[in-house]
């Protein structure tokens, strides 16, 4: 395919030509509304650990009104139908029933003491902030900085075009956004991403990173698609020096055509973030049936090659919002388990279905630290959310975490000691200590030396954690690791409320609320649209207040000479070419 060259990319053309290839369709199920209506009134409300049918809340695409719903099962797939004034409406939920029900037991529930709102969520998701129906604390804080970008991406609705309004909230809004989250009860938000729009075009990001730490944040992500990055190096120390823990930067794949946004300005950015010393950076690919869910293993593989300065991969299956007619969701929709079951074959089974774990699971490990060191920090979303696993890098061997630990087996008994730990605080340091010892005696059996990474020892940081208290030492996973995650953000087909109540991704607004990320993006007219509609500038006022800011400048033009010069560089070879293969 022709590089698309001299203009600002938009990935249309690209999209067009990925999608033409049609590998495999996700047929939907037919069921009537007799059928429905019979399997609705028996099911149980709320997911039971392991029981399917059961019913839920969505909401129509048309109309936006709350109707009842059922998840079921069907020849291995969970599935989720609504009754609709337009229709029946079905969509695959998960594409693996057995990994949902092993998920589901896991689900950890957590209840905020308090709230963002006064409203009852009677009409939850159409009242949204956190209301007393919410279960989860923020654990990540989204402020979006600016919906100004350097892209300009044919699917995006968030993005100002010419002439259109400029949202940007001022560093007073920013900063009361922050303090709002960190109130929250029993746990303040710790942790935020800064996120647009592009948020490198604002001219003062540093300051803006620097009011994050300054109101507590430990965790700051900057959420971007480098393409500043990989011109300005300056920068790059800058957002470092400043606080950014990491770069969340979009990468779709290995190829021009799969990853339009920054295919060739990834090896800059990677020199200059090797030359700053940081941030890490999580590689972030959308991740879309018969486009490029092709490259999901390439995707994993670039990552361990390049480990060194890149953290994670999170891979986010396509959210389909708005109108979509249910030939492209068949063609477009792939699920955690959909994708899972790719990065399997594709790895050659060196990254296993059973290698991964739903994000809950983390709630029930923070029980046990919260008592131990006094930290509380809880990952309790619905276990459909999402998935996480950590790979370790040894020698040539891929090696998951659940290879050489019994992760489920040890998260049991750290459960069954938790009255136990609860009485550390009144028996001394002392007795803390010999718990701890006993704690890490007994872990020692659920570890498997024989499988277990050579170059790095596991059992020396876990004894870390556990005689010393020190929760800071399961950060250097993250040095030493790298971690896959999955998040699947949902639709108006693939709605549940029950999701929604426990979401623990939340946008901050200028309005002073706080809304879970399904909430603000599935129903843009009540949440993102409308309240940014609110605060933002117009765009008399905006050139106004910037007269020598001009709407071209901010837009990314990739030249012909720039691209030749990247194919033929020593630096473009050593970034895509000369990299090992991990799953051969």
């Amino acid at each position: 395919m022709a590089e698309i060259v001299g203009e600002t990319p938009s990935g249309e053309r690209e999209f067009a030509e990925s999608s033409k290839k049609i590998r495999e369709i996700v047929e939907h199920p037919e069921i009537d509304e007799e059928e429905f209506r019979k399997l609705i009134e028996t099911a149980p409300f709320g997911f039971q650990k392991g029981v399917l049918p059961y019913k839920t809340y969505s909401i129509c695409p048309e109309t936006r009104r709350i109707v009842r719903a059922l998840v079921w099962e069907k020849d291995g797939s969970v599935w989720i139908t609504k009754k609709c004034p337009e229709g029946m409406i079905t969509d695959v939920y998960y594409e693996d029933v057995e990994m949902f029900k092993r998920f589901m037991k896991w689900s950890y529930d957590f209840k905020l003491a308090s709230f963002n709102v006064e409203n009852s969520g009677v009409n939850c998701p159409l009242d949204c902030g956190l209301c007393s129906r919410h279960y989860s604390h923020t654990s990540l804080l989204n402020i979006v900085l600016t919906n100004r970008c350097n892209l300009s991406c044919w699917y995006c609705f968030f993005y100002a075009k010419e002439g259109q309004p400029i949202y940007e909230p001022t560093l007073e809004q920013i900063r009361m956004m922050l303090r709002n989250a960190k109130k929250e009860q029993p746990v303040g938000a710790n942790a935020v991403q800064l996120t647009g729009g592009e948020p490198t075009l604002r001219d003062d990001l540093i300051e803006i990173i620097k009011i994050a730490k300054e109101e507590g944040y430990d965790h700051v992500q900057l959420n971007t698609d480098g393409i500043k990055l990989a011109f300005e190096p300056e920068l790059v120390k800058k957002i470092r020096e400043a606080g950014v823990n990491t770069l969340y930067m979009s990468y779709d794949g290995m190829t021009p055509q799969t990853n339009w946004k920054n295919h060739w300005e990834v090896p800059l950015i990677l020199e200059n973030v090797r030359k700053a010393g940081g941030p890490g950076i999580v590689l972030v690919p959308t991740t879309i049936r018969n486009v490029n869910d092709h490259e999901l293993g390439a995707i994993i593989n670039f990552g361990l090659n390049h480990l060194d300065i890149i953290r994670g991969v999170n891979f986010q299956p396509l959210s389909m919002v708005g109108r979509v007619p249910t030939k492209e969701r068949q063609r477009f929709r792939i699920t955690i388990p959909g994708a899972i079951k790719k990065i399997e074959e594709q790895t050659n089974g060196a990254i296993a279905r059973d290698d991964w774990y739903p994000i809950p699971i983390a709630g029930h490990i923070a029980r046990f630290f919260e008592a131990f060191t006094g930290r509380r920090y809880y990952m309790t979303s619905h276990f459909g959310c999402g998935a996480a696993t950590y790979v370790f890098l040894d020698g040539n061997r891929v090696i998951p975490i659940s290879r050489f630990l019994d992760v489920e087996g040890f998260v049991e008994y750290l459960e069954e000691k938790a009255e136990e730990i609860e009485k550390w605080k009144s028996l001394g340091k002392l007795r803390k200590l010999k718990l701890g010892a006993e704690i890490f005696v007994k872990f020692r059996s659920f570890y498997d030396e024989e499988y277990a990474p050579e170059n790095f020892d596991v059992l020396d940081l876990i004894k870390n954690a556990f005689m010393h208290g020190n929760y800071e030492a399961l950060g250097q996973f993250h040095t030493k690791t790298l971690f896959l995650g999955m998040m699947h953000f949902q639709d108006e087909y693939n709605y549940d409320v029950q999701r929604v109540e426990r979401c623990v991704i939340h946008y901050a607004m200028p309005d002073g609320r706080i809304v879970p990320f399904c909430s603000f993006n599935v129903i843009p007219e009540l949440y993102r649209d409308k309240v940014q509609a609110q605060f933002s500038y117009s765009w008399e006022e905006w050139k106004a207040l910037h007269p020598d800011w001009d709407y071209r400048k901010d837009k990314y033009i990739r030249t012909k000479e720039f691209v030749e010069k990247m194919k033929n560089s020593e630096l473009y070879q050593k970034t895509y070419i000369d990299i090992k293969n991990y799953f051969e």
